[in-house]
């Protein structure tokens, strides 16, 4: 088994290169957008849609027509109530701002503009999830209900979460469910407190030693040795 300490730094880097990065890959992803034809003619009402990215999957449920229901963070529905500005493609800002506001919206693209130039995985969570799918015209209006403006948390309302209670009738995230599991493996590893010490040191060391360095140093260290 991999360290889980080091999955969870490999993952807060990878996403640290991300937002670095994140102009960068907008073009990337821009230019791939065009270049692939979407075939719909297979896709039913109601089918769960899966786009994976480079660092996660997103999802979105086919409300038939080429018109897809899926979470995005996004900022501007709280800026605004302008419906033609909105349903422009969120761009990489509004995303972001979304995210850390924490505001989203349940929106309807079409199938090129929700897959955004990634392969598409149809039904995919079929296999994995407990509950049976409900019937597709039910999943759909489910889905077309929940349109607007919502609440956003990585953790506990994403993408995934919207629709896994539209197809099963029930909201969970594996995605989030492998993180969470991945640091709690990390806290109950005591590795990660001589780590925690470490660090502490070395900032320590770097920045001297005040109240702002090292009261953070042995309450991180401190806490991880009472939780492990």
């Amino acid at each position: 088994m991999k360290n889980p300490i080091g999955k969870v730094v490999t993952f807060f880097l990878k996403k640290i290169f991300l937002m670095a990065n994140f102009k960068l890959f907008s073009v990337h992803a821009e230019r791939d957008k065009h270049a692939h034809f979407y075939d719909v003619s297979y896709l039913k009402k109601g089918d769960l849609l899966e786009v994976p990215r480079t660092l996660f999957v997103h999802f979105g449920i086919y409300l038939g027509e080429d018109r897809v229901a899926h979470m995005m963070p996004d900022i501007l529905p709280v800026l605004s109530d302008d419906t033609s500005l909105i349903q422009k493609v969120v761009t990489n800002k509004r995303l972001i701002l979304g995210v850390l506001t924490k505001a989203a919206s349940v929106r309807v693209d079409t199938v090129e503009d929700f897959a955004y130039g990634g392969s598409i995985l149809t039904n995919h969570m079929d296999q994995s999830f407990k509950n049976q799918p409900l019937p597709n015209e039910e999943v759909a209006q489910r889905a077309e209900k929940l349109v607007g403006a919502t609440p956003y948390s990585l953790l506990w309302n994403n993408c995934e979460h919207f629709v896994t209670y539209c197809r099963y009738g029930t909201p969970v995230s594996f995605q989030t469910e492998k993180f969470c599991e991945t640091v709690k493996m990390v806290i109950r590893d005591q590795r990660s407190i001589l780590v925690s010490v470490l660090l502490g040191l070395a900032s320590i060391f770097c920045l001297g030693l005040r109240p702002a360095t090292t009261l953070p140093s042995i309450l991180i260290s401190f806490s991880l040795w009472m939780i492990s």
